[in-house]
């Protein structure tokens, strides 16, 4: 497993979502001045939000890239294909989509992983 010290939180999502993390202090650029979040809004194509995730997923300093989940389905061929350990794509809600666990990700990998017999 690769050293995750000094690694980055990155963040894809609405407007409100990606400033509540920056005011929290997650914002930062790296080495070549590339911010480590991304806001998209209904002006944004497919195309550009699969570009900033696929950057996300190819950046060594990304540990963790939370993405709001309403987003995460617009691009989720790209999220299902994701096999590397880091970053870990966790999906969140957003002030105006709640958080559907049938949807995530994460879960979906996990329970590929068990089956009900294994927590008896």
């Amino acid at each position: 497993m690769s050293n995750i010290k000094g690694k980055l939180i990155a963040v894809i999502g609405d407007e409100d979502t990606v400033i509540g993390f920056l005011m929290s202090g997650s914002g930062e650029l790296n080495k070549s001045r590339q911010p480590n979040y991304f806001i998209y809004d209904k002006n944004t194509s497919l195309a550009e939000l699969e570009e900033a995730i696929r950057g996300f997923i190819n950046r060594d300093d990304i540990a963790v890239l939370l993405i709001v989940q309403y987003v995460a389905d617009m691009v989720r061929h790209v999220i299902d294909n994701h096999a590397k350990i880091t970053p870990a794509i966790l999906e969140i809600p957003s002030k105006e989509h709640a958080y559907d666990p049938s949807k995530d990700f994460i879960l979906k990998r996990a329970q590929r992983m068990f089956s009900a017999d294994d927590f008896k």
